[in-house]
């Protein structure tokens, strides 16, 4: 299985692909699709529109997985990560890539066994699974990695009980 991660947002789209190889996790690729401030918002959708698509042939993954919209107290953030989400659901879409959506804790819960984890344990967690020597940066690809780790361990279970 391989399996594409997104941690969505408008001025940083952090992305990983890792791929399953018997009972280890192997990283494929990660980076992150990044928009210029003051950028109109309808050009930032179409650019990390395109570099989605871009990274979907590139590396041609099975599945994929996109973090849930967390409603935090800013408004305006929330709405700008909902349209990346957007763009990312859409992208992966119209490349026939089957998609699922983790919370936050759910993904947290999976990587480092514990729901409320905090960024620089989850970061090390991704580290040791992939048997990486640092942990991947900007923070919003090593969060995809975690995402993409999440699903390639979740994926199996939800396909027993068709619950995708």
């Amino acid at each position: 299985m391989r399996a594409l991660g997104i941690d969505p947002g408008t001025a940083t789209m952090g992305w990983g692909v890792v791929e399953r190889d018997g009972n280890a996790l192997r990283l494929v690729d990660v980076g992150a699709l990044t928009t210029p401030a003051g950028m109109p918002q309808p050009e930032r959708l179409l650019q990390l529109y395109n570099g989605l698509r871009a990274i979907i042939e590139r590396l041609q993954p099975d599945t994929a997985a996109v973090e849930e919209l967390f409603f935090g107290k800013n408004v305006n953030t929330a709405l700008t990560v909902g349209q990346a989400r957007g763009v990312a659901l859409l992208a992966l879409a119209q490349a026939g890539i089957p998609v699922c959506e983790y919370k936050p804790t759910a993904v947290k819960q999976a990587v480092a066994g514990y729901g409320g984890a905090d960024k620089r344990q989850m970061q090390e967690m991704v580290r040791l699974t992939l048997g990486l020597a640092m942990v991947p940066r900007p923070d919003d690809a090593a969060d995809a990695l975690a995402i993409a780790i999440c699903h390639v361990y979740t994926a199996p279970t939800l396909q027993r009980f068709d619950v995708s």
